[in-house]
């Protein structure tokens, strides 16, 4: 019989972000629900806790029940934690380009209900559910969707503390601002978000422990050596340009207002992210999943980071595998949780059991 001290069961677990912050807080991931393909091997990959093979299914066709018979878990066993980051295109601040996510009709939008359905089901002793901080904003997209997983948490039995938490102020070295629920059952102490251990400047303001400065990029990828990868080549009509970016820089560069001689982009024409060149001084900008072939951030030697890079930028160990393509990869870490941010917040919920 398995004990249940400590078991985790992950949602839309992607490459396990979330999962390692849960082991390294403490928790044994048991069971995890990824319908990605390479990503469930990615986690099976990395996670020998598992009581199973990553359940490889839309969360739409998965029981609770059967999560839990995955987690090693007999009828009337209920797990620790209930960990997952639900697919966020309606919320996330690229979608907002699109009129029809602003308006709240993306299909990922229902999957907030998938989370507290298996919540409700499966009434763990706690749980942290991870999104976009844009999940936060105050439109026609975001608020009614928050309000009723709100409602919904409350409906499962449970009381909650919400914050956005950006990872540089707990030492990741990338400004990747994230949404946190942390929820224990009705009468039982909600713990508090993690106090920053760093801090610095970030989008024209102060946060975090400003006593403590921000990892930076440099300090991240001091010592790493990496072979030259196919895809770090820039090329097509503006790969030639990242070379004049000063670290630090984007397209802006090449701008009138910048003072360039020969000007060949409209001041804010494009997105912040074009042709945008890390600072080895600061923290990486967010690193996307899907990048454009001009969207950065990209190394200060002028090519695409490296994916022992990207990985140390996101706080995964070096040995940590990822299974598929290239793009695969990207899309994988990009969609990931810092494992170090992760660890921090799930080491409140770890606490709040003892």
């Amino acid at each position: 019989m398995v004990s249940t001290k400590g078991v985790a069961i992950s949602l839309f677990s992607g490459a396990g972000g979330l999962d390692l912050g849960a082991e390294n807080a403490g928790f044994d991931v048991r069971a995890a629900v990824e319908r990605d393909h390479d990503a469930a091997l990615t986690m099976e990959k990395n996670f020998p806790k598992l009581a199973s093979p990553v359940i490889q299914k839309d969360i739409l066709d998965t029981t609770t029940a059967e999560i839990l018979v995955a987690a090693g878990l007999r009828k009337g066993q209920r797990p620790d934690l209930l960990i997952g980051g639900p697919p966020c295109t309606p919320f996330s601040k690229s979608g907002f380009w699109l009129e029809w996510k602003r308006s709240g009709l993306d299909p990922d939008a229902t999957l907030l209900q998938e989370y507290t359905r298996v919540l409700r089901e499966s009434q763990p002793r706690a749980f942290v559910l991870e999104n976009v901080y844009a999940l936060t904003y105050n439109n026609k997209a975001s608020r009614p969707a928050l309000e009723r997983l709100i409602q919904e948490i409350g409906e499962a039995g449970y009381d909650y503390k919400l914050k956005v938490l950006n990872a540089a102020d707990y030492g990741v070295p990338q400004a990747r601002p994230r949404l946190f629920i942390i929820g224990m059952p009705k009468g039982k102490k909600v713990p508090d978000h993690p106090e920053p251990s760093h801090g610095g400047n970030w989008e024209r303001r102060s946060s975090g422990n400003v006593e403590r400065p921000y990892v930076t990029t440099g300090q991240a990828l001091d010592g790493l050596v990496t072979d030259p990868e196919r895809e770090e080549v820039m090329g097509g009509q503006y790969g030639r340009l990242i070379n004049e970016i000063p670290p630090g820089g984007n397209y802006l560069h090449y701008t009138e207002e910048k003072g360039h001689p020969d000007p060949l982009f409209k001041w804010r024409s494009r997105y912040w992210s074009f042709l945008l060149k890390l600072d080895p001084n600061k923290p990486s900008p967010t690193i996307q999943a899907q990048p454009g072939p001009n969207v950065g951030p990209f190394h200060w030697e002028n090519r695409r980071l490296r994916v022992a890079e990207v990985k140390r930028l996101f706080t995964y160990p070096d040995e940590f595998e990822l299974v598929g393509t290239r793009g695969s990869v990207q899309a994988q870490l990009g969609n990931s949780v810092p494992p170090l941010l992760a660890q921090r917040v799930l080491e409140q919920a770890k606490k709040a059991l003892r």
